[in-house]
């Protein structure tokens, strides 16, 4: 009998690989599914995005092997939108790293900084992804739990008394998935500090900030970040990207070349048209991000009524594409969401998917159009 990887028995199946199957034999059968459990934008990139990779696709070399650092005019076009989104000062030279999407570089990441036995620290909630591919390196996933009464945000007291000597990561997600709490200056500021004394790199997963936020950040802006820290970013969820697979790493080129280092081992570089795309979105006014707002501003006042009807309580003074709602009278989340599914064919994600701390919690995800949100609302 063939035996596979003994790393296998550390991860199952993503939970919404599983789910959405059992979510399409319910399709299949006839009934009405509305899904409000994932975060893939349902709206459509830029107009001009896509003619810039249509116009793309008939100039010389585009179907070539391309750079694994990419294009020159995509650094660049990644170093001014962060001076001018940010104003965080990047050299395109050094400081950009090209990636297909952000669990990529979660990945690549891990593969540059961990071996076997080290310690990485994780949110409690956050996205599954960060304890996956740590159990698959062979690290040990510690997790640091982050609560409403603390606004989502790390104790440091309680992470100042742990043993930390055999930490080297830490990922940090602001502004926050599932819970959608907006970064802080002065938890960044912290963060920075915190890794500078105990030598652990931060890595600040940022996807959200351009998402029913009008002061976006990023940990870079911090004085001497790029000492210790990394940030991913992408398109995804920005520009309704997700599909593309444009995501950036941006920090120390230190760091970068390690990492590279794994990444040349991975691909072979970037689609030409997918990159000339990216630096049309990333060249784009502020306009844009106003227009797709109002539109997840109208989705995120249904959603509040649809969580109210199922008595919920929630923060409207969030940000990005979901509405983490806490259930009331204890009830569990694995038991609300099945209930939701098989008697009113509503998929939602239960807060467990997300760490214990989500336990007690849902995650409704706005890309969802407003007739299908207010159809939910009927059903309950």
């Amino acid at each position: 009998m063939i035996q596979f990887a003994n790393r296998l028995n550390t991860v199952q199946e993503y939970y919404f690989s599983k789910k959405l199957k059992e979510v399409r034999q319910l399709i299949s059968e006839g009934k009405p599914i509305i899904n409000l459990g994932i975060g893939s934008p349902d709206l459509q990139p830029p107009q001009p995005v896509i003619k810039a990779i249509q116009d793309s696709l008939f100039e010389e070399g585009a179907h070539k092997y391309q750079s694994y650092q990419g294009l020159p005019e995509f650094r660049n076009a990644v170093s001014k939108f962060y001076q001018e989104k940010y104003q965080v000062s990047i050299n395109p030279e050094n400081e950009v790293l090209p990636l297909m999407g952000s669990k990529e570089g979660i990945m690549h990441i891990s593969l540059a900084l961990l071996n076997e036995g080290d310690e990485v620290l994780i949110p409690n909630p956050g996205y599954p992804t960060y304890s996956s591919v740590t159990n698959l390196i062979g690290a040990k996933s510690v997790y640091y739990e982050l609560d409403a009464l603390n606004q989502w945000q790390p104790n440091f007291e309680e992470l100042a008394q742990r043993d930390l000597s055999k930490v080297k990561l830490m990922w940090v997600n602001y502004p926050h998935m599932p819970t959608g709490t907006k970064a802080l200056k002065d938890t960044y500021e912290q963060l920075i500090a915190f890794g500078k004394k105990h030598k652990i790199i931060i890595v600040n997963d940022n996807p959200y900030s351009f998402i029913l936020n009008n002061e976006p950040k990023s940990i870079l802006q911090v004085d001497g970040a790029k000492d210790i820290a990394l940030e991913l970013n992408s398109l995804s969820k920005s520009f309704n990207m997700a599909g593309w697979r444009v995501g950036k790493l941006i920090g120390n080129p230190t760091f970068l070349n390690e990492v590279l280092k794994v990444k040349t081992q991975m691909d072979s570089g970037m689609f030409y048209g997918i990159q000339k795309g990216a630096i049309k979105a990333l060249e784009l006014e502020n306009d844009w991000f106003e227009t797709q707002n109002k539109i997840y501003e109208a989705r995120q006042q249904l959603v509040f009524e649809l969580a109210e009807r199922l008595e919920c309580s929630f923060d409207r003074n969030t940000s990005g594409m979901f509405v983490w709602a806490k259930l009331q009278n204890e009830k569990k989340s694995e038991e609300m969401i099945n209930d939701l599914l098989y008697n009113k064919h509503l998929f939602v994600a239960p807060g467990t998917v997300f760490g214990t701390q989500g336990e007690g919690y849902i995650r409704f995800s706005l890309c969802v159009s407003e007739e299908k949100i207010k159809e939910a609302i009927s059903r309950v």
